[in-house]
C-alpha cells in the first residue's frame, strides 16, 4: 500500500490523519517537524509525503526545498488552512502533487492519496521496464563470442531481480569491472549510482577514509567532513575491486557495514545506515587466503553469495578477434576515423598469442599498434607484442611501459631479427631509413 509520511505540528491533526490512513491499510510515519521528517528520509523509504504549509517558524515549503535539493522526487501533498496560489504555484514548482486546503475532508484525502500512489507505481513499473530494457543492452554490448562468456552472462541475466552481493574472480584484465557495471545495470538499483573502488591502490588508513569518509579534524589535513564510498553509493552498488588486498582491520568494518548497513565515519562517535549493494573482485584465492589466516572466514561467507568466475582469454579465444575489432570501433570513432582495419595475418596473430594480461592488454596492443602505424590497415608485423624480461634493473610489465619506450624497445628488436640492417628493419617498420636513423639518434 505504501509508506506515507506525515508532518504537521499539530498532534491531532497527525494522529486523526494517521489513524485514518492505517485503517485503509497504508504504513504510516508522523513528524511534528522539518528535522525530524529529514530524519525519516535518511533511514526509511518514503512513497508519499504530506505536510502542512506551516510547521510552527519552519514551512513545509521549506521541506521540499530541502528534499529537492537532496535529489529526493518523493511525492507529496500539501495542506494548509491558508490556501493561497502563490503558496500553492510555489509548492507545485517545488514537485508537490497536489494541494488540499483544511478542515481536510476525509473522502478527498483518500482519493487524493490514492492517486498519487497509482500514479507513482505506474511510473516504477515504466522504470522498471525501462531499466530493463537498458539492461538486456549492456548485455549485449558485453564481447561473449565464447561460450563460457555466454554462460556468465546467462548468469548476469538470471539474477537481475535478486539483490544479492556477488564475488567475481578472475586474473588481472579479464574484465572483472564489465561484468560488474553489467550486474548493476540489469538490477533494480541501476538508477542509483555504481561507484567503483581498486582495494589495492590504497593504503589501509586512506582506504578507510574513502570507503566509509571521515570527520573534521579526525586526522591532519582532515578540514571538513568527507562523505564515504559506501554513503555515496547509497541506493546503488559499491564495486570492491581486488577485495582480497583489504587489511584485516578493515575487513572487519566491511562485515559489520555488511552485516548491519551501518557505516562509521573515521573519527566519528555515531553511525549511519546504508542500502549498497555489494560487488566484489579479487585475482587472489581467498579460500585459500582464509586458510593460511589472511582472509575472514565470516566476510568471505557474506561477499561469496553468488561466485562468478571470469576465464583468462587465452581459455576464450573466441572472444579476441570480436573484442579486437570492438578495440579498433573504439578508435574509429575516438580519432574520427573509418578506415582502421586489421590484415588477415593481423588477426591470426592475435589469435595465436596467450595474452597473460588478458583483455586489458589486448585492448593496449592495439591502441599503441595503431599509435605506431598509423594504418589504415595494420599488418601481422605491425602488431606490437612486447614480452617483458624480468631482471633486477627492470621489473616492469608491458603495460606499465610508455609509448616511446615500447616504440624503442620495438625497433631495437627489428633490428636484431636483421642482423643490424638499417634498410631490411626499415623496411620491415614501414618508414624510412632517414626515420629510422632519427629515432635511433633519440634512443641512445
Amino acid at each position: 500500500m505504501g509508506t506515507i509520511l506525515i508532518v504537521d505540528d499539530e498532534f491531532s491533526i497527525r494522529k486523526t490523519l494517521g489513524l485514518l490512513l492505517k485503517t485503509e491499510g497504508f504504513a504510516v510515519l508522523e513528524a511534528a517537524g522539518i528535522d525530524e521528517a529529514l530524519g525519516y528520509f535518511d533511514t526509511q523509504s518514503i512513497d508519499l509525503l504530506i505536510t502542512d504549509l506551516r510547521l510552527g517558524q519552519e514551512s513545509g515549503i521549506d521541506l521540499l526545498g530541502m528534499l529537492h535539493g537532496r535529489g529526493l522526487t518523493t511525492e507529496s501533498i500539501i495542506m494548509t488552512a491558508y490556501g493561497t496560489i502563490e503558496s500553492a504555484v510555489e509548492a507545485m514548482r517545488l514537485g508537490a502533487y497536489d494541494y488540499l486546503t483544511k478542515p481536510i475532508n476525509p473522502e478527498e484525502l483518500l482519493l487524493r492519496v490514492n492517486k498519487v500512489l497509482e500514479r507513482k507505481a505506474l511510473q516504477d513499473e515504466v522504470k522498471r521496464l525501462r531499466m530493463a530494457l537498458d539492461g538486456r543492452q549492456q548485455l549485449r554490448s558485453v564481447i561473449a563470442a565464447s561460450a563460457a562468456m555466454q554462460q556468465i552472462l546467462e548468469v548476469v541475466q538470471r539474477i537481475q531481480e535478486r539483490d544479492i552481493p556477488v564475488l567475481i574472480t578472475g586474473e588481472t584484465g579479464t574484465g572483472k569491472e564489465v561484468i560488474a557495471q553489467a550486474l548493476h545495470t540489469t538490477s533494480a538499483r541501476a538508477n542509483k549510482p555504481f561507484i567503483a573502488i581498486n582495494c589495492c591502490t590504497l593504503p589501509e588508513d586512506l582506504l578507510d577514509s574513502e570507503l566509509f569518509g571521515h570527520v573534521k579534524g579526525a586526522f591532519t589535513g582532515a578540514g571538513e567532513n568527507h562523505q564515504g564510498l559506501f554513503q555515496q553509493a547509497d541506493g546503488g552498488t559499491l564495486f570492491l575491486d581486488e577485495v582480497g588486498d583489504v587489511s584485516p582491520r578493515l575487513q572487519a568494518k566491511l562485515l559489520r557495514a555488511l552485516q548491519e548497513g551501518e557505516v562509521r565515519p573515521v573519527g566519528g562517535g555515531s553511525v549511519s545506515r546504508v542500502n549498497v549493494r555489494i560487488i566484489a573482485a579479487t585475482n587472489k584465492d581467498l579460500e585459500q587466503m582464509v586458510a593460511d589466516g589472511e582472509f575472514r572466514n565470516d566476510l568471505l561467507f557474506r561477499l561469496n553469495v553468488l561466485p562468478i568466475h571470469l576465464p583468462p582469454l587465452r581459455e576464450r579465444r573466441e572472444d579476441i578477434i570480436p573484442l579486437a575489432w570492438n578495440f579498433i570501433h573504439q578508435l574509429r570513432e575516438r580519432q574520427g576515423r573509418d578506415d582502421l582495419s586489421l590484415s588477415t595475418a593481423a588477426q591470426e596473430k592475435l589469435q595465436q598469442y596467450d595474452w597473460p594480461g588478458n583483455v586489458r592488454q589486448l585492448e593496449n596492443i592495439i591502441e599503441r599498434s595503431f599509435a605506431l602505424f598509423p594504418g589504415p590497415v595494420l599488418d601481422a608485423h605491425e602488431i606490437i607484442i612486447t614480452i617483458p624480461r624480468k631482471s633486477p634493473s627492470d621489473t616492469r610489465q608491458e603495460t606499465d611501459l610508455s609509448l616511446e619506450e615500447v616504440e624503442a624497445k620495438h625497433i631495437r628488436a627489428v633490428l636484431n631479427a636483421n642482423n643490424n640492417n638499417q634498410v631490411v628493419a626499415a623496411r620491415t617498420l614501414g618508414i624510412s631509413r632517414s626515420t629510422l636513423r632519427r629515432k635511433l639518434n633519440q634512443i641512445k
